[in-house]
């Protein structure tokens, strides 16, 4: 599941810089030479949390088989990481604010490490989705405050630009690196290794950021919106687990409760975010209606990137029969079609045209790449039938996700922009753990009811996928037409304002 390409100055992104505080301009934020190894230990971090959503799909298919998991809890060992994640990203921020960036970032990289190990250690499927949603949960605290280090560490000027130019290429290669380590790990050793690669890797961090990042915090009376954080955590999760259920019934007791109850609890979280002085996210920010099909089409690329394209991998692995390695090589061309054609839309398209036009045409390109997979076959090629349609959705992503990350951040208030870019992020994580969730759903429903499903089930299954997130990608372009409007100068933010995909 690659990543958005990397971004220059207000291109791609999904986190922006932290709230403006008195640290941002502090004469003790490190200089010359040690500002610019603290760059190095952040980007491995970014590289970390990024590596870490695409190195474990790559070996789901070992990890299943030794693990006895079913189809639908397969898909939590991915889903249990992006919508902790996700739900908790906006709390990791502000804990990074108030309580420490250093402190938070130093808390996030041990737990993501303790969590990796005991995730490579896991005897039985619910102990690996368990170690997963946990590793999530440290990524949360971990993500937003190598972000803000990032920010206070390099506040202006040229050389901010290129801190944040290096910061995001390594979430743009981030993607890919997982799927191919992921494959090396698989083939070379076992499943397991795709965890336990974290752990020396979180050392290496803790060491560096402990000698040479300092400690900086947000000034002011800052509180935690709590009841905001249990309500939306417990909503996604209801949410969710809801429509896992719905691979056996829509209408049973238990998926109806679920279900009403996540929407009752996501309700409520709305209500609470209204009255609260700090609220965890500012409705503010989502109620401009551009500023929320941003958000909305970012949720529906999350269902493409994190939740469709995961059956790619199984069909390369379990139907085609390639090796591990193999099928990892073979999800990259994606990723090096948005890395090439992101600079050349951010420097000529979107000054030219704007965003509105990249918005609706990417979904519409993405879901044609999409229904050209759909039409996978038990005996065709690689080149043949995945190799199109990758290189297709690679200029379809390319063209809504720059402009996308743009527009979520136009016209957003200096004390608003962490908030409003992180929740760009969140939507992300969060709409691919929806997505997942409804595509098994739909996966499971064209395999036969009773029986072993036969390679051609599992390319039905898979077909079924496939055409679903294009009918997706198109209502993504529909919202893009109903929402963004605007002339091309409203709808491009200004000012300083930074953006970097987090994963």
């Amino acid at each position: 599941m690659p990543s958005p390409p990397p971004p220059a100055p207000a291109a791609p992104g999904t986190a922006a810089a932290a709230t403006p505080d008195s640290s941002a301009t502090d004469p003790g934020a490190p200089r010359d030479a040690r500002r610019w190894w603290v760059l190095v230990v952040l980007a491995l971090t970014q590289l970390l949390v990024v590596l870490d959503g695409t190195i474990v799909s790559i070996a789901l298919p070992q990890a299943q088989a030794e693990l006895g998991l079913s189809d639908a809890q397969r898909q939590w060992v991915v889903t249990a990481y992006a919508l902790a994640f996700g739900a908790l990203l906006l709390l990791g921020g502000r804990i990074a604010d108030y309580w420490g960036r250093k402190r938070t970032f130093l808390l996030g990289m041990a737990g993501f490490g303790v969590a990796s190990l005991l995730a490579g250690f896991a005897p039985t499927g619910v102990a690996l989705i368990a170690t997963r949603g946990l590793q999530g949960a440290f990524a949360a605290l971990l993500a937003p405050a190598a972000l803000a280090l990032l920010t206070v560490s390099f506040p202006s000027g040229k050389e901010r630009n290129t801190a944040f130019a290096v910061f995001g290429s390594v979430a743009g290669v981030g993607a890919a690196v997982g799927l191919v380590l992921g494959g090396l790990l698989t083939e070379l050793a076992d499943w397991r290794w795709c965890l336990w690669v974290n752990v020396p890797v979180t050392v290496a961090g803790l060491v560096a950021a402990a000698l040479l990042v300092r400690e900086s915090r947000a000034d002011g009376d800052n509180r935690y919106d709590v009841v905001g954080t249990v309500l939306v955590v417990l909503g996604l999760g209801a949410l969710v687990y809801g429509l896992t259920l719905a691979e056996h019934s829509w209408t049973s007791p238990a998926t109806v409760a679920l279900l009403v109850l996540g929407v009752v609890l996501l309700a409520a979280f709305v209500v609470v975010e209204s009255r609260v002085d700090q609220p965890l996210l500012p409705l503010r920010i989502v109620r401009d209606p551009v500023r929320a099909g941003a958000f909305l089409l970012q949720a529906i690329v999350g269902t493409l990137m994190i939740g469709a394209l995961l059956y790619l991998s199984f069909h390369l692995q379990v139907v085609m029969g390639l090796p591990p390695l193999r099928a990892g090589l073979g999800s990259v061309p994606m990723t090096l079609v948005i890395l090439v054609l992101a600079p050349v839309v951010t420097t000529v398209l979107l000054p030219r045209v704007g965003p509105r036009p990249l918005m609706i045409a990417g979904p519409l390109v993405a879901a044609a790449g999409l229904l050209l997979l759909s039409r996978v076959t038990v005996d065709g090629s690689y080149a043949a039938e995945i190799l199109p349609s990758q290189l297709v959705l690679g200029v379809g992503l390319a063209l809504v996700l720059v402009p996308l990350q743009n527009v979520a951040l136009a016209g957003v208030a200096p004390h608003d922009a962490g908030a409003a870019s992180a929740t760009v992020n969140a939507a992300m994580q969060i709409g691919g753990s929806i997505g997942l969730s409804v595509f098994t759903t739909i996966y499971a429903s064209a395999l036969p009811a009773a029986g072993a499903p036969t390679p051609a089930d599992l390319v039905d299954g898979y077909s079924a996928v496939f055409v679903a997130a294009a009918v997706t990608m198109a209502l993504g372009a529909v919202l893009a037409f109903a929402l963004v409007r605007g002339p091309k100068e409203r709808l491009l933010p200004t000012g300083d304002a930074q953006a970097v995909h987090l994963g």
